[in-house]
């Protein structure tokens, strides 16, 4: 069935990729077994695939059923699925709204970068586990990386401070979206919320755990618990590493706002 190897963007052919997510005209088969055919069509069925089934369900097989030809006909125009997972990331970037924050305070602007990438992964679950430590070099990324980066000048840091910042920033929510995933797909796969967990959990937790050898998991545990109503809320989560994230960035630039 053809399953993407790996989850991680710039794993296929540089010269290929570059040539794909740019439109070279180089790139853009002048024949094949079917004409009327776009990139922009494959790269759509298969975004439409990872959004009704997650990123596993995006096959070479699966896109090209979709489109109604056969498996070899995609060849023509996209080379492989390490190929297609960078112009299906790429495309979501180019999507992403870009509201000036021209004039707003530092952390404003630096909060909405945040909120955009949230909104990225929200309408797009299956973007949020792609590694782009190689990221897709792309129109899309780049228009992002640019955008972004207008949140954090001005500062007085300096461009590699610059970098590391949204880096840091992105990374964040990243993960975040990862774990909000994780804690729906839970409550999804088990027909339980997390308050009826710990229910069926409690009992026995209380028969086999000592409090006196586990005194500060024990009393940090129930307040967070007793706080939440869960062991993980995502909303707490998001708001505070945020909010550790402005924190940090107003004491490294010496402006708390």
């Amino acid at each position: 069935m053809f399953p993407i190897p790996s989850a991680r963007t710039g794993a296929g052919d540089p010269a290929r990729t570059l040539q794909l997510l740019w439109r070279d005209p180089a790139a853009i088969p002048r024949h094949g077994p079917r004409q009327g055919l776009t990139i922009d069509q494959v790269v759509a069925a298969a975004t439409a695939l990872a959004g009704a089934e997650g990123l596993d369900a995006v096959t070479m097989r699966r896109v090209a059923a979709s489109l109604g030809v056969v498996p070899m006909t995609l060849y023509t125009y996209v080379p492989g699925k390490a190929e297609l997972l960078d112009l299906m990331l790429d495309a979501a970037y180019q999507r992403m709204p870009r509201t000036s924050t021209t004039g707003q305070p530092w952390r404003q602007r630096v909060t909405a970068i945040a909120e955009a990438n949230r909104t990225l992964f929200d309408a797009h679950p299956w973007a949020a586990v792609i590694s782009t430590t190689r990221p897709p070099l792309g129109p899309g990324l780049m228009a992002k990386y640019d955008h972004e980066l207008s949140a954090f000048d001005g500062l007085g840091l300096d461009d590699i401070q610059m970098d590391a910042a949204l880096t840091h920033l992105l990374t964040f929510v990243q993960a975040w979206a990862r774990a909000a995933a994780d804690a729906q797909s839970a409550r999804r796969d088990t027909a339980m919320d997390d308050e009826q967990w710990w229910a069926a959990s409690e009992p026995l937790l209380q028969r086999v755990l000592d409090p006196r050898a586990y005194p500060l998991a024990v009393r940090v545990g129930t307040a967070a618990g007793t706080a939440h109503r869960a062991a993980y809320n995502c909303e707490h989560a998001y708001d505070f590493g945020l909010q550790t994230i402005l924190d940090g960035l107003a004491a490294l630039i010496g402006n708390p706002h």
